[in-house]
């Protein structure tokens, strides 16, 4: 069985959504302070490390009680079972989505795909990644000169790069003595430039690819083993070389040894797939011990996701105010503001996990839809951040609902900058509500000294309307374990999106016309005939063809 086919603008709480933005929409956030007294409590839930307030959002108690109806009536319990229990809910791949069973502990785990018990195969794959760690860290694994391995480069794109990449970066803190480093863009200059300061005798490379054939990751790791070939010996290469990969033949005509390459599993969506052997290189970066605290931090999120009702259930909550937005309020975007500069690689990891997965135009049926679905995901750390675009949060045209995620204590205990730090995360989400009002603008404008005149020319300039949502997103800090739940959360926030929208998450078929293209393309140029492109095109490989 897949998920359910439910046309949600059917539904009955749909309708009376429709019928509560119109009552409500004039209403201002601070309206809903005024008249919900236990606003904050009723708008918050604490889950373990992280509180998240949401209480500052253009809805009222009784609008959030009409989108969990909306949840009940897409039958999103119902998808939760089957998404947790294996079912093939990836429907136009026929696969199950399983990337939750990656950071199961629970032995009595009985799932099987194939027939063969899930639970088995991810303690065996966690065994060897912490074998394989443990000897890099313990400085057991020598280079092709007997040297230990001091870098290893992760070669890999899209899912086997940004998750892993922005996990590494975010846990900086917590690194070991291995230095990781990533290629993905199969630019030559990228990959050059990565490896130009790395000694070839310590540099040990992971290939991620599930195939062992996407054309980036085979390029970029040809290109790094013929650097190693430089100094040494094809019989040497398994020295310096493991695989992420369902393709063990091929990874073997490379030069991989069988025993270094690590599995890759069809239930494992690529941009999902960071808690599996993928994210070999952060155990590589961080130790195993606190690659397993990440995996139980998710497992956590999880949990309380599977098993929390729906009016305090974190993931189900942020999905639904997301669902407001994008189709009653008609917002395209939403940002993502980490008041930590460990998490600046975040909001382009979410842009792949959430846009690659809910940016469809085809619902359940194989109709085209006639609502909005997915959102542009984008943002960058606070305070940077105040200085470049909050300009438009504050006073554009654009609704931007915002997550602000912060931390209360610091991880080098500075205390005067966290301090610092967290007074503008605090007073950012504050002003966005509150705006700046008329006679707050002309106050102010007084006690500078301003004549009336000057004050009536710059109040139109200097007034804030406020009402700008933002949900707050509050741990105690940044570690393997709370970035775990965090990662899962918003996972969890794509999947019930994707249920309400009726529509199938965890394929990506918009990804490959241009790689088709790409490859033909590549054919055209040793024939240079470019009569079958568009006159645009072919003018443009004509030129690049002549310079």
């Amino acid at each position: 069985m897949a998920l359910a086919s439910i046309n949600p603008t059917k539904l009955t709480a749909w309708n009376k959504l429709k019928s509560l933005f119109e009552k409500e929409k004039s209403n201002t956030i601070l309206h809903h302070f005024k008249n919900e007294p236990n606003r904050v409590d009723d708008f918050s839930v604490q889950f373990d490390e992280l509180l998240v307030d949401f209480s500052k959002h253009r809805i009222s108690k009784k609008t959030l009680d009409t989108l969990i109806e909306l949840a009940k009536e897409a039958g999103l319990q119902k998808a939760i079972q089957d998404y947790f229990e294996g079912t093939p809910i990836n429907k136009t791949e026929e696969r199950a989505v399983l990337h939750t069973a990656l950071r199961n502990f629970d032995k009595k785990s009985n799932i099987k795909i194939d027939g063969k018990p899930v639970y088995t195969s991810v303690m065996q794959t966690l065994q060897q990644i912490e074998k394989f760690s443990d000897a890099l860290h313990h400085g057991n694994w020598k280079g092709y000169s007997g040297k230990p391995i001091t870098d290893v480069v992760n070669i890999g794109i899209g899912g086997s790069d940004l998750g892993p990449n922005m996990v590494v970066d975010a846990l900086k803190y917590y690194h070991t003595q291995i230095n990781t480093h990533f290629v993905s863009n199969v630019d030559g200059d990228h990959v050059l430039e990565s490896i130009k300061h790395l000694n070839p005798e310590t540099t040990l490379c992971l290939v991620v690819s599930k195939s062992f054939t996407t054309q980036e990751t085979l390029n970029n790791a040809n290109t790094i083993r013929s650097w190693f070939l430089k100094h040494t010996t094809q019989d040497q290469i398994h020295k310096h070389f493991a695989a992420v990969s369902a393709n063990v033949h091929k990874a073997n005509e490379f030069g991989i040894a069988s025993e270094n390459i690590f599995p890759m599993w069809d239930w494992v969506g690529g941009r999902f797939s960071l808690w599996s052997a993928a994210g070999l290189s952060i155990a590589c970066a961080v130790g195993f011990k606190n690659f397993k605290a990440l995996l139980e931090g998710a497992e956590a999120m999880d949990e309380h996701f599977k098993t929390t009702d729906f009016s305090e259930n974190i993931p189900t909550i942020i999905a639904l105010i997301g669902i407001w937005y994008t189709n009653f309020y008609e917002a395209e975007s939403e940002a993502i503001i980490p008041y930590t500069q460990y998490l600046q690689k975040l909001a382009s990891y979410l842009q792949q996990a959430s846009m690659e997965s809910n940016g469809k135009s085809v619902d359940r049926f194989g109709k085209n839809v006639n609502y909005q679905t997915g959102s542009i995901v984008w943002g960058e750390p606070g305070t940077n951040s105040q200085h470049a675009f909050f300009q438009l949060m504050h006073q554009g045209t654009k609704l931007i609902p915002a997550d602000f995620i912060g931390f209360k204590n610091s991880l080098h205990g500075n205390e005067k900058h966290h301090d610092l730090l967290m007074a503008n995360f605090f007073a950012q989400t504050e002003a966005l509500l509150k705006g700046k009002s008329i006679e707050e603008v002309t106050q102010e404008l007084k006690a500078q000294g301003k004549t009336q005149n000057q004050i009536l020319a710059l109040l139109p300039f200097k007034v804030f309307e406020g009402n700008r949502p933002t949900t707050t997103i509050l741990g105690k800090k940044l570690s393997p374990r709370s970035l775990g739940m965090l990662i899962a959360m918003y996972e969890h926030k794509i999947f019930v999106q994707g249920v309400i929208w009726n529509i199938y998450s965890y394929d990506q078929w918009g990804v490959e016309l241009g790689k088709q293209l790409a490859n033909a393309i590549l054919d055209d140029f040793k024939t240079k005939d470019y009569s079958k492109h568009d006159a645009s095109t072919a003018r443009l490989l004509d030129i690049y063809q002549k310079s």
